[in-house]
């Protein structure tokens, strides 16, 4: 059994010894810690492999010992700013008043700007969020204050309860709550620590998160502007893609009054996609739902609970199975990625599809040969597609479907449009190179594929369908 204590750092000499001894005691092994005192000075992470039955002997000495966090309580701390006179005595009212409330001040800094004012900035430790209101009212009889974001702080400052109030606040955007908010708290720590390690800032790292987190959060309902668009190949069949601002499109195909769904996107975004569906196929909830993935990302797989059939590669089924056993799919196996895509399975919503749904497309290939390697074909109405699979350079599991006759390829990630995003999209993907250090597996085996696929396309006009980004127009001459 693992397990990930988010654990209160006693403030003593030899505490964490402390700990070590009662895991050693019980033949509980260590496997991961992690405390940075510049970010939070008493939340300590460490994650513990050992026996059930063991592990739950260990909570209680280290509960008895004051060490396993109890929930904040509401308790927070506020980052303010207050323009003040730079003159002598010019602090003395606010400090005063700082008092009056009985505030802890965990972080100050100010200096002089050339100008008649200093930018007095202060962390206050807040035990009731009514005081703070109150605070504020009386503040701003004496100076301007402005209310700061975390994440625009240039300094570090003192913060025994960040991890807390930081995840807190993420939930809150997203609605998430119980076990889901905890979790989320866990590999947020998790990403600081594997990107610190490569020399990321941690507080780049907070500052992405949170940025990516408010991008899922302002799209829902009425704000989600995705961008539509049809594309037809023959007078019985079409594309449609449905672009939403983050997360993979979805393209509609219909064929001879048939329909296939290719990629999903987030789960989050379930309403607003059916709202979507049922806009432009009226008797939706008649049709037969059957779908498509070109990969098992889970900006690919959000809404395949909805669908009776899902058609995907082995090696996606695979993956896919894995996380209905509760265990780690490809990303997750890759240590680099797995921080981000638990982040944003707990921001999203995902939940594994019905294993039922699964339907393998192509045959059995362990390691393609080349960069992209035929497994067999696929027929949808119309349509004729010959199927490859990728050696993984974005994920194990890729395919690409080309229908030779009608000059059409789906590409998934392997290749997308880039120039053709909207302003949205290219916002949301500046977020994984960060949070994963790159959205490929293997960024050079990934240019290959995209090479391996130009290269099978004949003479003539073709439409490409990537699965970020508008439809590629592409020309091969004679």
């Amino acid at each position: 059994m693992k397990k990930t204590y988010v654990a209160t750092m006693p403030d003593h000499v030899g505490a964490f010894l402390q700990a070590s001894r009662i895991m050693s005691k019980f033949d509980i092994n260590i496997t991961r810690v992690s405390y940075n005192k510049a970010v939070d000075m008493h939340t300590l992470f460490i994650e513990v492999s050992g026996s059930p039955e063991k592990i739950e002997m260990a909570d209680e000495m280290l509960r008895n010992i004051g060490y396993l966090q109890n929930d904040d309580g509401g308790k927070s701390i506020v980052l303010l700013e207050f323009r003040l006179k730079d003159e002598p005595g010019s602090a003395e009212r606010i400090l005063s008043l700082i008092s009056d409330f009985r505030f802890n001040i965990s972080y100050m800094s100010s200096q002089e700007n050339g100008s008649e004012y200093q930018l007095f900035k202060m962390g206050l430790f807040v035990e009731n969020k009514k005081d703070i209101r109150a605070f504020l009212e009386k503040a701003e009889k004496i100076c301007s204050v402005r209310v700061m974001d975390y994440n625009h702080t240039e300094k570090n400052y003192d913060n025994s309860i960040f991890y807390q109030s930081y995840a807190t606040a993420l939930a809150k955007s997203m609605d998430i709550e119980g076990d889901k908010k905890q979790e989320l708290l866990i590999y947020i720590n998790l990403a600081m620590q594997v990107l610190d390690e490569r020399g990321l800032s941690p507080y780049r790292t907070f500052d992405s998160i949170s940025r990516f987190a408010d991008m899922l959060a302002s799209f829902r309902a009425d704000s989600f502007n995705a961008r539509i668009s049809k594309h037809d190949i023959t007078e019985n069949t079409s594309v449609t893609i449905i672009e939403p601002p983050c997360g993979s499109n979805t393209m509609i195909i219909k064929s001879m009054g048939e329909y296939l769904f290719a990629d999903t996107g987030y789960a989050c975004y379930k309403d607003e996609m059916i709202k979507i569906f049922h806009a432009l196929i009226p008797d939706f909830d008649d049709i037969k739902k059957h779908a498509l993935i070109t990969h098992a990302d889970l900006d690919h797989c959000g809404l395949l609970s909805m669908f009776e059939k899902v058609y995907m590669s082995r090696k996606s089924a695979d993956c896919l199975r894995a996380e209905i056993n509760g265990e780690d799919g490809y990303r997750e196996k890759n240590p680099l990625h797995k921080p981000y895509i638990k982040i944003c399975k707990c921001l999203t919503g995902y939940k594994p599809m019905n294993e039922s749904a699964i339907s393998i497309i192509g045959g059995t290939l362990e390691t393609p040969r080349n960069a992209l390697e035929c497994i067999g074909s696929f027929s949808f109405g119309e349509l004729y597609f010959e199927v490859l699979e990728g050696k993984g350079g974005h994920l194990p599991g890729e395919i690409v479907l080309i229908d030779y006759e009608h000059r059409i390829a789906f590409t998934g990630d392997v290749y997308i449009n880039i120039g053709g995003m909207t302003p949205e999209q290219a916002a949301y993907n500046q977020y994984a190179p960060i949070l994963m250090t790159s959205v490929d597996t293997n960024p050079a085996l990934c240019k290959a594929e995209r090479n391996a696929i130009m290269a099978r396309l004949g003479i003539g006009n073709w439409q490409v369908f990537g699965a970020h980004g508008m439809k590629k127009d592409y020309s091969v001459k004679a």
